[in-house]
């Protein structure tokens, strides 16, 4: 055989063979290259979208802690107003009742000294009327010398 029928064969087979897999072989292989560049851009698509969810979740999520913190702060004022408040409301109500004692412990004291200046007064009257007895030797009748025993109290 010669070398040049050889060569011509061979390059008309390699040419079916390049036929055949350019119509059969080759379509599937592209389609499925193309289907996994198609999953994989899809893929990264995602992942970008997904990292721009979570940058606005995170966004929202400080947002709302900021938020949150803010009125938890507020709370705690109001409530450190409130019991500041209600210190000074019960300070000035037992500085009122403290007052109300005061004053009755005052008015009780005055009754007293009162009502011990008058028994004192009775004594002394007593005690000058048994001393006049016993000076002039004779019994001083109450009832009769009520006017004098009178003036006599009111000038002890």
């Amino acid at each position: 055989m010669n070398i040049n029928a050889t060569l011509f064969i061979q390059a008309i087979v390699f040419a079916i063979l390049v036929w055949f897999t350019m119509r059969f072989v080759w379509p599937p292989i592209t389609k499925a290259l193309d289907e996994r560049a198609q999953k994989i851009a899809d893929g990264l698509a995602a992942a970008d979208k997904a990292k721009t969810e979570l940058a606005s979740a995170n966004k929202r999520v400080d947002e709302q802690l900021a938020a949150t913190r803010n009125e938890t702060a507020k709370l705690l004022s109001d409530a450190e107003k409130r019991a500041a408040a209600i210190v000074d409301e019960a300070r000035a109500k037992a500085t009122e009742e403290g007052a109300k004692i005061v004053a009755a412990a005052k008015a009780d004291a005055d009754q007293q000294a009162t009502r011990a200046r008058e028994a004192l007064r009775e004594q002394v009257a007593a005690l000058a009327v048994k001393g006049a007895e016993q000076i002039l030797q004779r019994e001083v009748n109450a009832s009769v010398h009520a006017e004098l025993l009178g003036r006599l109290k009111t000038e002890l």
